[in-house]
């Protein structure tokens, strides 16, 4: 893949390390995640999507295939599937056929719902011609943990899952973590987890977007905790996948191995499934909205020409973290972290492991309401455990209580494959 300016800009300068050329974009993203369907079986509470019930909006198979057909033309490395829960769409395991079949590789990130046995043996044959990867998400490394955000039973799921896996010769699945204060201390347990199942372990940030913005206060890890999390990571090396998620604990001293970077608009974006196109996977708001595919003349088109991917490819002066002796490695940290807790983009992460954060944090500041809100209409018997301690008996609704909607009761209602 060349690097090439999405419009003409100031001259490219002909040196220069990856990073800061990878900050001015490249000509077609390294990777992108494409959130296919918003429908999800749990509720998780920290959902970054506020994912539940279907958009009826949602890109048909045709399109979807266009899109596919697209990202093979523009030589994207590979796609990140997610959701909601990709693999309830009923033309999920075609489009991921599809996009085999068109040599764009698939990661797909799923909660192991649909990965029965017979899925599990076709993942792990010829079909799939090594182009598919498969992240089960788990956020706790015992049901205690995992179940009090993600909800009743999904820990068995899970572990189902990775069993399915292993046993049909999957190799190198992955095991996809989100940090919270809960699970800090489970790593070691984790890392074994993976161990047992053949698996490599992934760790993400949580960030404080979607449902993630209400329990962020409760969820997030504290700062001894963030030192704890860097030590650990620092130990493992290129053992444990990150996704660049933490960068903003390269502050503490040496950087994580990675890019250390934030991607939004210049090498990663997210699809969403009505075809809108956001700067980066955790940034679903409309400040962040690049364009519409559909409306936009294709992927192509936004990705190199919109405004806002063009601002964020301009370069950055840092703001006040700029004299910060760790602007080099940490960058200023999270886009999305700063933004869904009302601080300035040229401001200090809200985790700021040099204590910059907090006194951000303290100031006046104005959190932004959601632009949008997917979550099913009435608590269901997914519903994770943290968001039912302490609630009303007369809060759900009784079993004879008909939906507020067919969403609320199927999330697939109403949708033709």
């Amino acid at each position: 893949m060349t690097i090439a300016p999405a419009r003409p800009t100031a001259d490219r300068p002909k040196t220069g390390t990856l990073v800061e050329q990878f900050e001015l974009g490249l000509d077609a993203p390294i990777c992108l995640t494409w959130e296919l369907t918003y429908a999800c079986n749990l509720e998780c509470a920290h959902c970054l999507s506020s994912s539940g019930r279907r958009d009826p909006r949602e890109l048909t198979t045709e399109q979807c295939e266009a899109v596919i057909d697209e990202l093979q033309r523009m030589q994207v490395f590979y796609v990140n599937i997610g959701g909601g829960e990709p693999t309830i769409r009923p033309d999920f395991w075609h489009l991921l056929q599809y996009a085999v079949d068109h040599q764009v590789g698939v990661k797909f990130s799923t909660n192991g719902v649909r990965l029965t046995p017979e899925r599990a043996a076709f993942l792990a044959s010829p079909a799939c011609n090594g182009y598919v990867d498969v992240q089960i998400s788990l956020d706790g490394a015992t049901a205690e943990v995992n179940d009090y955000v993600r909800g009743p039973r999904s820990y068995d799921t899970a572990l189902t899952a990775l069993q399915n896996l292993q046993d049909a010769g999957f190799t190198d699945a992955k095991i996809s973590v989100v940090c919270t204060r809960q699970n800090i201390s489970q790593l070691d347990d984790f890392k074994a987890l993976a161990d047992r199942f053949g698996a490599t372990l992934r760790l993400t940030r949580l960030r404080p977007s979607g449902r993630g913005a209400d329990v962020w206060d409760e969820l997030h890890p504290l700062p001894e905790q963030q030192r704890e999390l860097y030590d650990w990571l620092m130990a493992h090396g290129e053992g444990v996948l990150t996704g660049d998620s933490f960068f903003h604990l390269a502050a503490f001293g040496e950087a994580l191995p990675g890019l250390n970077l934030c991607g939004a608009g210049r090498v990663v974006c997210l699809i969403d499934p009505v075809g809108d196109v956001y700067a980066c996977p955790f940034a679903i708001h409309d400040n962040f909205l690049a364009g519409n595919l559909l409306a936009d003349g294709g992927f192509q088109r936004v990705w190199q020409d919109s405004d806002l991917f063009a601002d964020l490819r301009s370069p950055q002066t840092g703001g006040a973290c700029a004299k910060c002796s760790f602007y080099d490695t940490c960058r200023g940290g999270c886009m999305a972290a700063k933004f869904f807790t009302g601080l300035p983009l040229d401001g200090p992460d809200p985790e700021c492991v040099q204590g910059y954060g907090e006194a951000a944090l303290a100031g006046e500041r104005t959190v932004p309401a959601a632009s949008q809100d997917h979550s099913k209409a009435a608590p269901t018997r997914n519903q994770p455990v943290m968001l039912t301690i302490g609630q009303r008996p007369d809060v759900l609704a009784p079993p004879s209580a008909p939906p507020v909607s067919a969403c609320a009761e199927n999330p697939l209602a109403g949708f033709t494959p």
